[in-house]
């Protein structure tokens, strides 16, 4: 109710502005006729004479009234050029800072909450160069000021640097109105105070800062490039692409260059198929398998079965896992990529110019680079660590003898992934958490993840601080702190450090070049994945954004494509539909927003969701439990993002993510004809609950009329 006081109020004074018709006072004509008395009275009276003429520029100012420019030259008339600039570019200063704060008390919350996506991203663009921004439009004269005022109290832009950016953007503008107000006599219209030669002079000085920027960018480039000048560049190169990195991120952008009949080279230090096929995917989702199979066998009595035996040998599940590796391994192998043209070499690649590569002795010349080394579990900094029996994601699947007890630490993907696979196979499993589990997720998702952990039998201990290892008379143990700062010893035989991955970035050469590591400990890429060298590109984990195989696939072809094919055409990586899913029991699949996302960048949404439940094919299963969750554009069919929890969410998600990438609402998924009885039926059901939620009511009312009607 404040807001719309405040702006009945603004409403009323600039009606009674225009009503009164008090813009006759601000005239040229007016001003000439009235010149002499003002001067008269600014002698008798200085400060008074000051004190009204700002109060009066403040109020037009802040009001948005027209009048701004006459002031301006008022100023020059009456008080001269050097008091007249002071008077009229503070008083304009004040009174765009009042129509800035206006903006923002009025407007700027309703407006987050309807465009909140777009505000972000002009946010971030405003933190990082607001300054320059606002600095151009002010030295422009073509820009109406008070749009400028008013659109930038929507943004985040702080109002120090507002006030003083705009005294010191509007002080030249200022001073060539004061002047043409000095010499008041000459002048027959507003419109002949600025000449086409002096707005280009404007436009000129306007560009002057982002030139000075850019200059020095380039200079900061140069000398970081200094020791490898263009003229060091070779005449001819032996490749043109040479990758460095086998992972998902390196195979695609391999695959891609080989299929346009690029000169390749491919370099892997360890294995073929990175940390996906050796580590990762591959394994996890071969133990989860058999972990899943168990835990059925268990509950044969839900499918009706009397009893199940089944008797197993932890090492014969562990050298399952490496068979489906050596079954999936040659889709990613040596032979294969060589017969599509890949020339790859095993070895530990160095990069010693902008077109040079080693390897193994041999330096390869080369037009441009890929760096596609992937990330390498992050090891936590914990006392004791290095005195007891830990493994990482890479390492667990060493295991030969089922540990009785394991120690999971960490709450995300992989470690709430792998903490149910080893309970269901028999391990006491207890997963520390320093924060919560998934913390990426919404809280109802998590809440059925961490309850089905729990089913499963493990402990869960979230809010919990791991402060130290130890080992003494053959027994190890974590000690951990609680949120009440008590302390537990959790005994172990083995234990999972799962805390994250950090990027490989150390032993390729990128120091020696100057490349420059972002904050997150990944390669700072552009919108193209170049790297500060042009010609070298940095694709899948090691330049982030997001540590995912299929994110790290799509990288890689615009790798490939902007490495080959650049000088001709580039395209910027469309990170706009990202998917991605946690395969524990259930799983939870996502793409776009989720809840606490949209909360905290202000973005205004519906929620429609449908619990699995209700879905007939869930039943038949007996896995009815879970749900599938659509944030929508309030009033609209537009998918913000989608959340689902349950079997096969990995799968249901597929046809969100295809609608949202091509624009496709939810009535277009409730018009698709879904198979009975299946799990993709929930999406059709999610999509209804939207319909049955918008339903014109008011349209029903008339059409239930036309019904009685058509009865007598």
């Amino acid at each position: 109710m404040k807001h719309w006081w405040l702006l009945i109020i603004l409403v009323l004074l600039a009606g009674l502005f225009f009503a009164f018709d008090f813009q006759r006072f601000l005239s040229l004509e007016m001003l000439k006729n009235s010149r002499d008395e003002l001067q008269q009275a600014f002698q008798a009276q200085p400060l008074q004479v000051i004190g009204l003429y700002a109060a009066a520029y403040i109020v037009i100012t802040s009001l948005s009234l027209p009048g701004a420019t006459l002031m301006t030259l008022a100023g020059g008339a009456v008080f001269g050029l050097w008091v007249g600039i002071a008077a009229a570019l503070i008083s304009a200063s004040i009174g765009a800072t009042v129509a800035f704060w206006t903006a923002r008390y009025l407007f700027r919350d309703a407006v987050h909450h309807r465009f909140g996506g777009h505000m972000t991203a002009i946010n971030a663009g405003i933190e990082r160069d607001g300054a320059f921004y606002l600095f151009t439009l002010r030295l422009v004269p073509v820009f109406p000021f008070f749009v400028i005022n008013l659109l930038m109290g929507l943004t985040a832009m702080r109002t120090a640097t507002f006030f003083w950016v705009s005294l010191l953007g509007m002080l030249a503008g200022t001073a060539v109105y004061v002047n043409a107000g000095t010499q008041l006599g000459t002048l027959t219209s507003l419109s002949g105070i600025l000449s086409p030669s002096l707005i280009g002079s404007f436009v000129l000085l306007a560009a002057f800062p982002w030139l000075a920027r850019l200059g020095l960018e380039r200079v900061r480039e140069s000398r970081v490039r200094g020791h490898w000048p263009r003229s060091s560049r070779p005449r001819r190169f032996d490749r043109n692409l040479v990758v460095i990195g086998a992972g998902a991120a390196g195979l695609v952008t391999s695959y891609i260059a080989a299929s346009t009949r690029a000169k390749v080279t491919l370099i892997e230090g360890y294995k073929m198929g990175g940390d996906c096929l050796n580590f990762g995917c591959v394994p996890s989702k071969s133990l989860i398998r058999s972990a899943g199979f168990l835990r059925q066998a268990r509950h044969a009595k839900d499918l009706g079965i009397a009893s199940a035996t089944v008797d197993y040998n932890f090492g014969d599940v562990m050298a399952r896992v490496h068979r489906i590796i050596r079954t999936v391994e040659p889709h990613d192998s040596v032979e294969r990529y060589t017969e599509l043209g890949v020339e790859v070499i095993h070895g530990n690649a160095r990069i010693t110019s902008p077109w040079t590569v080693e390897v193994n002795g041999r330096t390869i010349t080369t037009c441009a680079i890929v760096i596609a080394t992937g990330a390498a579990p992050a090891i936590p900094p914990i006392p004791g660590l290095e005195q007891v029996s830990y493994y990482t994601s890479d390492t667990i699947w060493s295991l030969t003898e089922r540990p009785e007890r394991l120690v999971v630490l960490g709450g995300g993907p992989v470690g709430c992934e792998l903490a149910q696979a080893f309970a269901r196979l028999d391990c006491q499993v207890t997963q520390v958490a320093k924060t919560c589990l998934m913390e990426r997720e919404d809280a109802d998702a998590v809440a059925l993840i961490e309850a089905a952990l729990r089913a499963d039998g493990v402990r869960v201990l979230t809010q919990t601080e791991a402060i130290r290892c130890e080992r003494a008379s053959g027994q190890q143990c974590l000690m951990v702190r609680y949120q009440d700062g008590t302390e537990e010893a959790l005994p172990f035989d083995a234990m999972l450090c799962a805390v994250g991955r950090t990027a490989r970035t150390k032993g390729f050469g990128l120091e020696e070049l100057g490349i420059p590591i972002s904050p997150k400990r990944t390669i700072e890429t552009d919108a193209w994945l170049q790297t500060l060298y042009p010609n070298i590109y940095a694709c899948g984990d090691v330049a982030g954004p997001y540590q995912f195989t299929h994110v790290a696939a799509h990288q890689g072809w615009y790798a490939a494509v902007n490495a080959l094919f650049g000088a001709v055409k580039r395209f910027k990586v469309d990170y706009s539909v990202i998917p991605w899913t946690t395969f524990t029991s259930p799983e939870v699949a996502r793409v776009g927003l989720s809840e606490d996302e949209a909360k905290k960048q202000g973005i205004s949404y519906e929620v429609t969701r449908y619990g699995l439940e209700d879905l007939d094919r869930a039943i038949a299963d007996e896995a009815a439990h879970g749900f599938v969750k659509v944030l929508s554009v309030p009033g609209k069919d537009r998918i913000l993002g989608v959340t689902i929890v349950g079997d096969h969410a990995s799968d249901l998600l597929a046809e969100f993510v295809l609608a949202m990438k091509h624009g496709l609402g939810l009535n277009k998924i409730l018009g698709t004809i879904h198979t009975y009885p299946t799990w993709s039926e929930a999406n059709k059901y999610a999509a209804g609950e939207w319909r049955r939620a918008h339903v014109p009511h008011r349209l029903l009312d008339w059409v239930e009329k036309y019904h009685a009607w058509r009865r007598g």
